[in-house]
């Protein structure tokens, strides 16, 4: 049995579309949403990803500014500039590029951003909005995750989910969004012990960490959907994930390829809370 691929750009293009159509209808009512990014240092990655989250939001319609700075901008400009950007309207979401430089401390420009404006949902007003239900606006990786189970039909009611990494930004999300959805949710992480015996038990497994290979045909059980988060490269240099993909597709039922899975995911979703940041705004003026 070979695993049915769920292809992060095929959807991407059809809720970018429907980004477009409904950005559309806001500016025919006078307000075009309106995204911030921020970029300090000259991180190669960076750069990349920065171009094409600007390029995404002018293609879906959404006026956006890129704000470049050196690497020596001081922690206190950056914030001033936060702050300043929480007070312009024309800016409905502010996305400040991470990694910064080692002397600035992140944390602190996150929760500089007002949470109204916080598409990344790295807040600990956002954090805490997830946790508890309330709304607010979930990160872009774990959401788009969310989408892609969605596009299959998937119910996650009594299922048991294997979330394998803990971070802020996938893993502590992604865990609370499937408990969300009535999931039965294993956090799995570098300190775990006896991996395979959790993931064998999986109905689905997000894969999380950053590391190549941590997971292995023989740790899924037939039919599992998988999806795979990791960004790495193989040793002839080539983009892969944290999935061994040829030997899971075999025995999983669905599978999120790298490139072409998650990644396309991650900026559609901050479009997604662009825009709904916007139509909060719109909302609450009237």
């Amino acid at each position: 049995m070979t695993a049915q691929l769920i292809d992060g750009n095929a959807l991407s293009k059809q809720l970018r579309a429907k980004v477009a159509a409904d950005t559309a209808a806001l500016k025919a009512k006078g307000l075009t949403p309106g995204l911030a990014v921020v970029l300090v240092g000259d991180n190669q990655a960076s750069q990349v990803y920065v171009r094409n989250k600007v390029k995404a939001c002018e293609d879906a319609g959404l006026h956006s500014v890129l704000e470049k700075y050196e690497a020596t901008m001081s922690e206190a400009d950056l914030l001033a500039r936060v702050e300043a950007l929480n007070h312009d309207d024309s800016i409905h979401g502010i996305l400040v590029q991470l990694p910064l430089p080692a002397h600035i401390d992140a944390q602190k420009v996150i929760e500089a951003i007002s949470p109204a404006k916080d598409v990344d949902g790295f807040h600990i007003a956002s954090a805490g909005a997830l946790m508890t239900g309330m709304p607010g606006f979930w990160p872009c990786t774990p959401y788009g995750c969310m989408k892609m189970l969605e596009s299959i039909g998937y119910d996650l009611k009594g299922k048991h989910a294997v979330v394998i990494g803990r971070s802020n930004i996938v893993g502590k999300p992604m865990a609370l969004m499937l408990l969300q959805k009535d999931a039965t949710v294993t956090v799995a992480h570098s300190r775990t012990q006896n991996l395979k015996a959790l993931t064998l038990q999986a109905d689905v497994i997000v894969a999380a960490v950053g590391k190549r290979n941590v997971l292995t045909a023989d740790m899924v059980k037939p039919g599992a959907v998988v999806l795979d988060v990791g960004m790495n490269r193989n040793d002839e240099g080539k983009l892969c994930g944290d999935v061994d993909f040829d030997g899971v597709k075999e025995v999983a039922g669905y599978i999120t390829p790298v490139p072409g899975g998650v990644g396309p995911m991650t900026i559609t979703m901050l479009l997604v809370n662009t825009l709904e940041s916007a139509q909060r705004a719109l909302s609450e003026k009237h």
